[in-house]
């Protein structure tokens, strides 16, 4: 039996409610689903940014927002592609490296955020974002040319330095599948040609 300051009172608390766990569960589930879909969940994302982008069109207001989504999603895109194990900030000991020489073995592109985590990130700050237009304490008046105008220099110096990372080190940031190698025909092809003569 515990007494008035039993330690079972601050677990239930701790614990959270039935209905917030199976509704986890079943958000997870469907992430889950999703996941090998990627053309469709990108889809998805690009109405909700368009959805986004009417509304504030529309309200001609929440600048401020706009401009942290945007630094918001300048930072997912360095994660996105720059790769897991920085080179220029010191080499693992045995872990992923990009190759340096033309020589060395391919070891594929890991990336510092993955493709499935860029977009989930990507797509839950729309979505808080459009819910922030709801609310007029977001609101704040600015001049919001001076805001677009810095966020495209800083996208422009950030995307050089990422861009002369890239080529300093020779890595490409994306694959574009498994390369084909034109070989010579296969044997059974020229044998069954020179069986007609």
């Amino acid at each position: 039996m515990e007494g008035p300051g039993g330690s079972s009172a601050s677990a239930t608390a701790a614990t959270p409610p039935q209905w917030w766990q199976d509704f986890s569960k079943l958000f997870q589930h469907y992430l889950d689903k999703s996941t090998p879909h990627s053309t469709y969940r990108w889809i998805g994302t690009f109405v909700i940014a368009s959805i986004y982008g009417l509304r504030v069109f529309y309200l001609q207001g929440f600048y401020i927002v706009s401009y942290g989504l945007g630094i918001y999603m300048l930072n997912l895109l360095i994660g996105f592609l720059s790769p897991l194990v920085d080179p220029e900030l010191e080499p693992s000991d045995g872990g992923p490296l990009l190759p340096t020489k033309g020589s060395d073995e391919f070891k594929p592109f890991i990336r510092r955020l993955p493709e499935f985590k860029f977009w989930y990130s990507f797509t839950k700050a729309f979505l808080i974002a459009f819910l922030m237009t709801f609310f007029s304490v977001f609101d704040v008046p600015v001049f919001w040319p001076i805001l677009l105008c810095y966020w495209v220099v800083l996208f422009v110096l950030t995307m050089r330095r990422q861009i002369a990372h890239m080529i300093k080190y020779r890595y490409i940031p994306f694959s574009l599948g498994k390369q084909k190698y034109g070989g010579k025909k296969s044997y059974a092809s020229s044998s069954s040609g020179s069986r007609a003569d």
